[in-house]
C-alpha cells in the first residue's frame, strides 16, 4: 500500500491542470506526473464538465505530491499563496525564474516573487538571501533588505556586494 503524504496542495485551475501539471514536471528534474481522474456523466448538473474530460492530474516535485484540479472559472490564485524555491546558486535562480516566469505575468515580479503563465506565484529565493536578512549584525541585514527590495529577480551578487559594503 502506497504512502499518503498527511498535507497535499491542490491547485484549482479553470481547465489548465493537465497542461500546467505537465510544465512544472517539465522544469523541475526531480518531479513526475501521476495518477489522472476524468469526469463521468455523474453529476453533470453540478460540475458542467463534459463526460472523459480531466477532472484531476496528481504531481510531484522534489518529494512534494501536488493535486491539479479542473475546478471551472470560480477561483483565482492570488499572492497571498506561493510556492519558495530554495536556490544554492545564481545559476538555479536564473533557471527557474526564466523557466517559471514564460508567459507569465511581469507586472508580478518583485523581491524574487514571480507569477507564472497560470497565475501561480513562486518565489525563487537563494538560500543565503535568508541568512542575510537573518543576520545578527542589524546593519549587514538591513542592507541584505535594502538590496532585496529593489530587485525583481534576486542577484545574489549584488547582495553580496551591498552586505560587504
Amino acid at each position: 500500500m502506497a504512502t499518503v503524504q498527511k498535507i497535499t496542495p491542490n491547485l484549482w485551475f479553470d481547465h489548465e491542470g493537465e497542461d500546467a501539471a505537465k510544465f512544472y514536471v517539465s522544469i523541475f528534474k526531480n518531479a513526475k506526473l501521476g495518477r489522472v481522474t476524468r469526469y463521468t456523466e455523474e453529476g453533470f448538473e453540478v460540475h458542467k464538465r463534459p463526460a472523459g474530460s480531466v477532472m484531476t492530474v496528481e504531481f510531484e516535485i522534489e518529494g512534494q505530491a501536488f493535486l491539479a484540479l479542473n475546478g471551472g472559472p470560480f477561483v483565482k490564485f492570488n499572492e497571498s499563496i506561493s510556492f519558495m524555491i530554495n536556490c544554492n546558486t545564481q545559476q538555479e535562480v536564473d533557471y527557474y525564474w526564466e523557466r517559471l516566469g514564460e508567459g507569465g505575468d511581469p507586472k508580478a515580479q518583485q523581491c524574487g516573487w514571480l507569477k507564472d503563465k497560470f497565475g501561480v506565484s513562486w518565489q525563487v529565493v537563494p538560500v543565503k538571501l535568508n541568512e542575510m536578512i537573518a543576520d545578527t549584525d542589524v546593519n549587514k541585514a538591513n542592507k541584505a533588505m535594502r538590496a532585496m527590495l529593489q530587485m525583481k529577480k534576486i542577484d545574489l551578487h549584488a547582495l553580496e556586494k551591498a552586505v560587504n559594503s
